[in-house]
């Protein structure tokens, strides 16, 4: 089970390349927003959603999301593990001709501020091998396990092509704690705006209330006239 920490800093390192006795300066979201690197959500006047999976792909809780999604008419956003994708590529495959976009979530799921630089630079490197046999010349986005992200890791997803995909504040439902499936699908419908990015997870723990919360929230939000949209999509929506 994989706990999310609401408030999101960026530490930024006067010199990046050396990872032992650097003074850090944390910065807050709105430092480092407007520089474009770093997605929490996207402004506009579409009445698009962006839903996205983490810690998959799961061979029980993926085929099911993947079902509600197309029932729904939905895309998504899957940010897989690449070990799990190892061990499961018929669901990965499922994922991507089903008409949804892969994201990295690194190889193993480390925290970067317990790991150091140089493993994560190897994990997401990793992961992206793995991603391009099943979806080639893919947006690159990127989405730091626990959301733990500081400046040599965010020059690092730059450096490689990646874009850094957090999610909307006012939307994290906790899916992993179960608060239940009701709780997190009026949550969801309550909150609703345009352009948000709403953290789900299809893997890593029991996602059965995650799967129930997509059964009540997609059709209640289709009704308001809301349409669910890859990042990608998402991001070209912005204005």
């Amino acid at each position: 089970m994989f706990k999310w920490v609401r408030l999101v800093t960026v530490c930024i390192c006067i010199n990046s390349t050396v990872q032992t006795n650097a003074f850090a300066e944390m910065i807050k979201r709105k430092e480092i927003e407007p520089t474009g690197q770093v997605v929490w959500d996207v402004t506009t006047q579409k009445k698009v959603i962006a839903l996205t999976f983490d810690d998959g792909p799961s061979p029980t809780y993926t085929p099911q999301v993947l079902a509600l999604l197309e029932r729904f008419g939905a895309h998504a956003t899957f940010f897989q593990i690449g070990n799990r994708m190892e061990s499961y590529p018929d669901i990965v495959e499922q994922v991507v001709e089903a008409g949804h976009e892969l994201g990295n979530h690194s190889m193993t799921h480390p925290y970067e501020n317990k790991v150091g630089f140089q493993p994560m630079h190897d994990e997401i490197i990793r992961a992206e091998h793995i991603i391009q046999k099943y979806q080639p010349n893919h947006p690159k986005l990127f989405r730091p396990p626990g959301g733990y992200l500081d400046n040599a890791l965010l020059q690092e997803a730059k450096k490689q092509g990646y874009k850094v995909v957090l999610w909307s504040y006012h939307q994290e439902l906790k899916d992993w704690s179960l608060p239940g499936a009701r709780v997190m699908a009026d949550h969801v419908i309550r909150h609703a705006r345009n352009g948000d990015i709403i953290l789900l997870h299809d893997g890593g723990g029991d996602r059965g209330q995650t799967v129930q919360a997509l059964n009540i929230f997609l059709p209640a939000l289709k009704e308001k006239g809301y349409e669910f949209v890859s990042v990608s999509e998402l991001l070209s929506n912005k204005e």
